[in-house]
């Protein structure tokens, strides 16, 4: 089948869904206080996991039958999954094979980037709030910060491309150092995006009074700098700004205060095999189960489309109805 004849994944609003992210790992080497407790979680047993042909097979479905255009690699930690360099080639060989991208914490990107990009990774976003050791080793629990300035480094000399860095500022925490990182992403090569916290968190402590908006996040950047608005592309979640004088780029995401739901293009399957068609969705679709009982592609199109299908109009974090879900982000996926 021609990518030109595929019906496009739509939902009952309209919106197209290109992007899919696909959990390989909900083990993570780190313990975020924001995101986990420090004695970790029950992680998933290794049967529950989708092998690396049950994920191969699902993006091949995502790309050849529903349109699915880019698919960003995610844990936990996905530098944990043995053999990524190997799964990577095989995504980047299939027909009709997506722009791959992925989202690590950075501890293993060093020894891994060169592999990763020669398998066909195409770009990397690398998790990281602080550029003070001590701060690090406070938030993450762990002293890896060198690891990570490393794996950076190593990330952008294997031609991964662009490098960039995503930063949660929290209230308290490490808001003083959002200038900082900006500055520290520039002087590299790379760009820094800014998210809201959002309550993803295992342990349900997230506190909107914590959350540093995108405003906030703005004004501290336009202390020390002049930013310059960039075209928004087309459904990015970031909003973006050029750092004038330089060719440095800074984006926010502002899940929360500036909610973008109405554009979203993107699509979820954790690393059990189950589909989210919302990072905050109260139930998924079982397409593990369907592979595993020996469903043809049809039937596992057939529920992809319909688990898409019934997507809402929004997350509703702002509303009296939000849930927060029943999964921290850890094992949804980025």
């Amino acid at each position: 089948m021609s990518s030109t004849a595929v019906q496009p994944l739509t939902d009952r609003f309209g919106r197209v869904h290109t992007d899919l992210r696909v959990s390989l790992t909900d083990r993570c080497n780190l313990r975020c206080t924001y995101c986990m407790p420090e004695e970790g979680l029950s992680w998933l047993p290794k049967p529950e996991l989708l092998t690396d042909d049950e994920v191969v097979r699902l993006v091949d479905l995502g790309t050849r039958r529903l349109g699915i255009r880019s698919v960003r690699l995610t844990g936990g930690e996905p530098l944990l999954r043995r053999g990524l360099p190997g799964l990577v080639a095989r995504l980047t060989a299939l027909p009709q094979a997506p722009e791959l991208s992925l989202t690590t914490n950075g501890i293993g990107l060093a020894r891994s980037a060169a592999a990763l990009r020669e398998a066909g990774l195409r770009r990397v976003n690398v998790s990281l709030d602080t550029l003070r050791p001590e701060r690090y080793a406070e938030i993450t629990r762990r002293d890896r910060l060198a690891d990570v300035l490393l794996g950076l480094a190593a990330a952008q000399a294997a031609g991964l491309d662009p490098v960039k860095i995503n930063a949660v500022p929290v209230r308290g925490v490490n808001d003083d150092e959002i200038a900082d990182l900006a500055g520290f992403a520039a002087e590299h090569g790379y760009r820094v995006r800014f998210i809201e916290s959002m309550p993803l968190d295992a342990q349900g402590a997230w506190d909107r009074d914590r959350m540093v908006s995108a405003d906030e996040i703005l004004a501290a950047l336009g202390e020390r700098f002049t930013l310059e608005p960039l075209p928004r592309a087309d459904n990015a979640p970031a909003e973006e700004w050029r750092i004038a004088g330089t060719d440095s780029r800074v984006g926010v995401i502002a899940s929360v205060t500036r909610p973008f739901c109405g554009g979203c293009d993107r699509v979820r399957l954790t690393a059990d095999g189950q589909l989210r068609n919302c990072l905050f969705a109260a139930e998924e679709s079982d397409l593990r189960a369907l592979l595993r009982s020996g469903a043809d592609d049809a039937a596992v199109e057939a529920a992809w489309r319909g688990s898409v299908a019934g997507k809402g109009p929004g997350h509703a974090i702002n509303s009296a109805e939000f849930r927060r879900p029943d999964r921290p982000m850890s094992a949804i996926g980025g």
